[in-house]
């Protein structure tokens, strides 16, 4: 089954919707989103408008590439300390 990515609207969108006072089941059959998926993004992105969810993303995926850029530079410290240490 093909996952489906759903943009920061469309999440505030469907939150709206349960806020608005639809049935939690009549979303989910209507976006296509799981049953876990609506808990979640009710719990994490609930009472959010849609250009502050978007920043949350965009300062996520920011975080998950700078905790990349530092694993990557550890490994290669350590490694760069291995040869150091084998040559004395």
């Amino acid at each position: 089954m093909k996952r489906k990515t759903f943009t920061p609207q469309q999440i505030a969108t469907i939150l709206k919707e349960h806020e608005n006072g639809k049935e939690m089941d009549a979303i989910i059959r209507d976006h296509g989103v799981s049953r876990a998926s609506f808990y979640k993004w009710r719990k994490r992105y609930g009472g959010m408008e849609a250009t502050e969810l978007k920043r949350l993303k965009a300062l996520e995926d920011e975080n998950r590439k700078l905790k990349m850029m530092y694993a990557d530079l550890a490994l290669d410290l350590k490694i760069a300390k291995e040869i150091i240490e084998k040559k004395l």
